[in-house]
């Protein structure tokens, strides 16, 4: 029987780049898919469900950004940004609107296999944070983490929470009281190493959109804190209530 291969789908105008990302990664065991602007990546992803989404933003009919937006109310499929865009502010926008990591252009096609490998192996890592259960259900006030389905509820509200929002709402639960440092956060989700490029301001987003999703009040965060100095932290709590 033949092994599944992780799908990848690569959006981009530049022929050339289509061309030599669906080489590269066919060649190291992806499926690849593409397509060459925002609408025709909209209609290819609902077509082939794929793993992961490499996602250019400067497109015509419809650019990267609204392709991201519309992907974030259907899925939370891992979404990688490129970004030939100098502004820091424009760069960050896509995190903002759900992607779980960006690599600017001109980019090491290397540098991008590493990231959609980390990204994929967490993905498929399930319930593997240290410090957590593998199975089972944690409840942090009215918070619940449900172990087994990577699932996060408020009250009866499930929460939709990206797969990086989720390992990165993990670590720092199972590590209540301990303060990390962005780049530390950066090797144990995304799976950075210490000689890769790392901006740690794409942990500060996360940090804001999970807050934004959990907190009652997101400018007085009471559940993830800010480690003065350092990075962040989940409040001390006397004890984690598990249910197996």
């Amino acid at each position: 029987m033949e092994s599944h291969k992780e799908k990848i789908l690569v959006v981009d105008d530049e022929a050339s780049i289509r061309r030599i990302l669906e080489t590269r990664l066919s060649m190291i065991g992806y499926d690849v898919v593409t397509a060459g602007d925002g609408e025709e990546a909209l209609l290819t992803f609902r077509s082939c469900d794929p793993d992961l989404v490499v996602l250019d933003v400067m497109m015509p009919r419809l650019d990267g950004y609204g392709v991201c937006q519309e992907l974030r109310k259907e899925s939370d499929v891992p979404i990688i940004m490129l970004t030939a865009l100098a502004d820091v502010t424009d760069r960050i926008t896509g995190l903002e609107l759900g992607a779980d990591d960006y690599i600017a252009k001109p980019f090491s096609p290397k540098e991008l296999e590493s990231r959609i490998r980390s990204i994929l192996r967490r993905r498929g890592n399930k319930g593997s944070t240290i410090g957590v259960p593998n199975s089972g259900i944690i409840y942090v006030g009215n918070i619940k983490i449900d172990t087994n389905r990577r699932a996060v509820y408020k009250g009866d509200e499930r929460i939709r929470l990206t797969g990086v929002e989720y390992s990165l709402f993990e670590l720092l639960v199972s590590n209540s009281g301990k303060p990390f440092d962005r780049r530390e956060i950066l090797r144990l989700v995304w799976g950075y190493t210490s000689e890769q490029h790392a901006d740690t301001r794409v942990v500060d987003v996360h940090i804001s959109r999970l807050r934004g999703k959990l907190e009652d009040d997101p400018n007085n965060p009471e559940l993830i804190l800010t480690a003065r100095g350092t990075g962040y932290l989940f409040q001390r709590i006397i004890e984690l209530e598990h249910e197996l």
